[in-house]
């Protein structure tokens, strides 16, 4: 089964919940960004 949650606030993918899972993460400010903007976001140094 699987919940449409809402949208990456980076790249507007798509974002559901599947099995109890979800797609991606929710940020400080509540908003969703999905694994590969975060894996993207990860590997940019300061």
């Amino acid at each position: 089964m699987q919940e449409f949650v809402g949208t990456c606030k980076t790249c507007g993918k798509q974002i559901f919940c599947r099995e109890g899972f979800l797609d991606g993460v929710v940020l400080e400010d509540k908003s969703l960004i999905c694994f590969a903007c975060l894996e993207q976001s990860a590997s940019i140094p300061d």
